[in-house]
C-alpha cells in the first residue's frame, strides 16, 4: 500500500514539471538590426591614390537615399571631369573627318588608306572616352540600395578607411537577431510569435520569427552575467518586428527576446 502511495504521489508531482516546460518561452539575447543588416558602403573599387579621398558629401546622417543616388565624390572627380571633356572633344573631332572622309570617298576624292585610318581614329577616340568615363565613375559613391544613412565615416578631406565612407540600412522594416542555444532551437519555428525588449527602455515589442540560420556559430552578444557561456554554440533567428517605427533609431542595440512555444 505504501509503494502504490509513493507512485501516486510521484506521479501527480511530475505531471504539472512536464507540463511548464513544454510550455515556457525561449530566451535569450539579441541586437536590433535593420533588414538585411547594416551596409558598409565603400569608395569605388579600383580608386587608388588620390581617388581615395572625400572631396564632398551630398548627405547627412538620417538622410534617406534612393538607390543609385550619389553620396559622395572623391578628390579625383574633377581631374576625371576634365580627363572626359578632352576625350570629348576628341571624338568630335575624329567623328568630323570620318564623315569628310566618307564624303569624299564617295567622289573618289580620297584614298582608302586615309579613310580607314579615319575609321581607325574615329574608334580608338570612342575607346578612350568610354575608358575615361569609367574612371570618372569610379570617382563617385553612390548608393547600391534605397536605406538610410547611419552614420558616416569619412568627411570631405579625409581618407576613405576599411571601414568604408558610411553605413546604410533598410530601418523601415527592422528586425531583432536573437542568438539561441543550439540545445533549444530544435524548438524554434517560422510563424512563432516572439517579445522583444531592451533593459533601457520600458516597452516590449512583438514580432514574428521570419527565418531561422542555417549554421551554428558562436555568441555574439555578451550579457552582464559573469557566469554566461560566452563561447556557447548558438544559432540565429531573425525575428521581424510589428512596429519598426518604434526600434529604427535603435540599430546595434542588445535586447532580450522571448519566442513563445
Amino acid at each position: 500500500m505504501r509503494r502504490l502511495l509513493v507512485m501516486i504521489f510521484i506521479t501527480v508531482g511530475v505531471l504539472p514539471v512536464i507540463s511548464f516546460a513544454e510550455g515556457r518561452s525561449i530566451s535569450s539575447l539579441g541586437r536590433l538590426e535593420p533588414l538585411n543588416g547594416v551596409t558598409q558602403l565603400s569608395g569605388p573599387s579600383g580608386g587608388s591614390g588620390s581617388g581615395t579621398v572625400i572631396k564632398s558629401l551630398e548627405v547627412s546622417e538620417g538622410d534617406w537615399v534612393e538607390e543609385g543616388q550619389v553620396v559622395a565624390y572623391l578628390d579625383s572627380y574633377n581631374l576625371r571631369k576634365a580627363e572626359v571633356a578632352r576625350l570629348q572633344a576628341i571624338l568630335n573631332n575624329a567623328d568630323s573627318e570620318m564623315t569628310r572622309q566618307k564624303n569624299l570617298s564617295k567622289t573618289s576624292a580620297t584614298s582608302k588608306v586615309r579613310f580607314d585610318a579615319a575609321a581607325m581614329e574615329l574608334n580608338i577616340a570612342q575607346a578612350d572616352l568610354a575608358a575615361a568615363r569609367a574612371k570618372l565613375e569610379l570617382s563617385v559613391v553612390r548608393s547600391p540600395l534605397k536605406a538610410q544613412v547611419l552614420e558616416i565615416h569619412a568627411r570631405p578631406g579625409e581618407r576613405v578607411s576599411s571601414i568604408g565612407v558610411m553605413d546604410l540600412g533598410q530601418t523601415d522594416q527592422m528586425y531583432a537577431v536573437a542568438e539561441v542555444y543550439e540545445t533549444d532551437i530544435t524548438n524554434v519555428e517560422e510563424g512563432q510569435r516572439a517579445w522583444v525588449s531592451a533593459a533601457a527602455l520600458e516597452e516590449r515589442w512583438p514580432g514574428t520569427v521570419e527565418r531561422i540560420s542555417l549554421k551554428v556559430g558562436r555568441m555574439d552578444v555578451l550579457g552582464t552575467d559573469p557566469i554566461a557561456k560566452t563561447d556557447a554554440r548558438v544559432v540565429e533567428v531573425f525575428i521581424r518586428l510589428d512596429n519598426s517605427e518604434a526600434t529604427s533609431r535603435f540599430t546595434n542595440m542588445q535586447v532580450q527576446v522571448e519566442i513563445e512555444r
